[in-house]
């Protein structure tokens, strides 16, 4: 029995010095976590476990959730509650649009969790809360991290009329390991949301995690995709298991791979790409508009 313990202990993968993080403080920090309590507000920061939450804190900016905090997907890699949300809550556009005055930051980006119970799978309150922003904070750019409202374009479509400075939508993986890692997702639904996102005239941003059991020619096919499906910045991770329960590191991938790809992802026709082991989906946004 001891041995097969050990044996297990020595097929863990061990995680590297440059995942290192640091403990979350600071002045800054104490503010936007008051402010999110106060509004009543939810972040994938805290509910997605995010790496980087002590340094963008520190910054001052966050990445709100709205549309609660219980996601009606099960995806295996996401931190996120799932189950079947019980609140629809109409007042939460003025309260993201009053956070983000308070906070006082240039470049607002906004995710939710998916609603798929709903007839309009959340698409009338992601299009409130873009209005609301820009009305209480007309000098702050805005970006939208949204989920696929299961190929209803017309809610898609609702949301990019109000016109947030860009709008993303992450891949996440590469095609083979969709069924896996994201089981009620459709790799071909995907990226044409993306297209059609970059048809109707927005700027258009997407996203993979790395270290799931990918290859590198599988990574080059879906950048090819994402890039002929219209897709302009690309950011790349490394995923970081959350809990037991969720899908194991496969691989923690060097930084001089993740510069690899970033070349590779500059060549075959991205505008921008963000590719590093604590990169996500809101890493140095500010500077994708």
């Amino acid at each position: 029995m001891n041995e097969l313990v050990e044996e297990k202990k020595q097929d863990r993968i061990i995680k590297p010095d440059w995942l290192k993080i640091k403990i979350p403080s600071g002045e800054n920090y104490s503010k936007i976590k008051a402010i999110t309590r106060d509004n009543n507000l939810h972040t994938i920061c805290e509910s997605g476990k995010c790496p980087n939450i002590a340094e963008c804190w520190g910054r001052g900016t966050a990445t709100f959730m709205i549309l609660g905090n219980v996601c009606t997907r099960s995806c295996s890699f996401c931190a996120v509650q799932t189950g079947r949300p019980t609140h629809y809550d109409m007042d939460e556009p003025f309260r993201v649009a009053d956070a983000i005055h308070k906070m006082g930051v240039k470049h607002a980006v906004i995710t939710s969790v998916n609603r798929d119970e709903l007839k309009d799978k959340g698409a009338t309150v992601w299009a409130d809360t873009i209005r609301e922003v820009k009305k209480l904070n007309p000098n702050t750019t805005i970006e939208t991290l949204i989920p696929d409202f299961k190929a209803l374009w017309d809610l898609l479509y609702m949301v990019i009329d109000e016109k947030p400075h860009v709008v993303s939508h992450n891949m996440e993986t590469v095609k083979r390991l969709y069924r896996i890692v994201r089981p009620q997702a459709k790799y071909e639904r995907s990226l044409e949301q993306i297209q059609r996102t970059k048809e109707r005239g927005a700027r258009t941003k997407s996203g993979i995690m790395l270290g799931l059991g990918e290859t590198p020619d599988e990574v080059y096919e879906a950048m090819d995709d994402l890039v002929a499906h219209g897709c302009e910045v690309l950011t790349l991770g490394q995923y970081l298991q959350p809990t037991k329960m969720h899908l194991e590191v496969k691989e923690y991938v060097t930084p001089d791979k993740f510069a690899h790809y970033k070349e590779e992802g500059l060549r075959r026709g991205f505008e921008i790409v963000e590719s590093g082991a604590r990169v996500r989906s809101s890493y140095h946004a500010e500077k994708h508009i």
